[in-house]
């Protein structure tokens, strides 16, 4: 199993300290455009989960009307660190506190999917569900507890 034959999915979710259109959202709202254009621009980019108006904040997979979620696609993990923690981005999530509550568990949930394949909200929901029931395996990891394509084959010919 070759990693060229994979790319990384990725679920984030974030618990709002008030509704999209309060004025403490405002700075968020503001800079989700720009925001979610950096990361198309960014080098490792594939996909990104829109609605028709072109982020995903009106998507509710959770029970919960004040979580959003942003759910992606990338060439790999080192592509999607690079754009969340060293671009533009890293100011945003650096002010995430000023718009979203901290949250319990893991607000991120990564897998690896085949190379073509877009991930679906059920099925990100799945993964999100898998990483809180049983922790970090190769179906479903973190940044912090990071599993490659390898491990995924070794796994599923066990």
């Amino acid at each position: 199993m070759s990693d060229s034959n994979y790319h990384l999915a990725q679920l984030n979710i974030a618990r709002m300290l008030a509704p999209l259109d309060d004025p403490i959202m405002a700075d968020f709202v503001n800079n989700l455009d720009r925001i979610n254009q950096l990361g198309k621009n960014s080098a490792g980019f594939v996909w990104l989960l829109q609605d028709e108006s072109g982020n995903a904040t009106a998507l509710r997979p959770f029970d919960d009307d004040m979580l959003i979620i942003n759910l992606s696609v990338w060439h790999s993990i080192e592509s999607l660190h690079q754009y969340a923690y060293y671009s533009d981005h890293a100011e945003m999530y650096r002010r995430r506190r000023d718009w979203f509550e901290k949250l319990e568990m893991p607000a991120v949930v990564m897998w690896w999917i085949p190379v073509g394949h877009i991930p679906t909200l059920a099925e990100s929901k799945e993964r999100y569900d898998l990483l809180h029931q049983h922790g970090a395996t190769p179906q479903a990891f973190t940044f912090k507890q990071r599993f490659s394509p390898a491990d995924l084959s070794e796994l599923v010919n066990r």
